[in-house]
């Protein structure tokens, strides 16, 4: 009961402007059959929505107060971008 009540309570601001870039750039790139450039574009948006947007309410007033796990699951989220653009980039024959 606890999690239904939190998943009600909480709150998220995204702007507008990037939930309707997120949805034309997915539109395009499915829509010209490019269904691994739309994933990227998925995961990206939500990894910047996730801690670039947020970054105040994650890492607080100062870059001390981070704690490891947030600064270790954003380099490792970064580091999935990295090779998904390489293993995307590379074609099988």
């Amino acid at each position: 009961m606890d999690i239904l009540l939190f998943l009600k309570s909480t709150e998220v601001s995204i702007p507008v402007f990037q939930i309707v870039m997120l949805l034309a750039l997915s539109t395009l790139s499915l829509l010209f059959g490019r269904m691994k450039l739309a994933l990227l574009v998925n995961y990206v948006f939500t990894l910047y929505w996730g801690y670039m947007l947020n970054r105040d309410r994650i890492f607080g007033e100062s870059l001390e107060q981070i704690s490891y796990f947030s600064s270790f699951y954003f380099l490792f989220g970064l580091f999935v971008v990295v090779l998904a653009s390489i293993g995307f980039m590379t074609q099988k024959e």
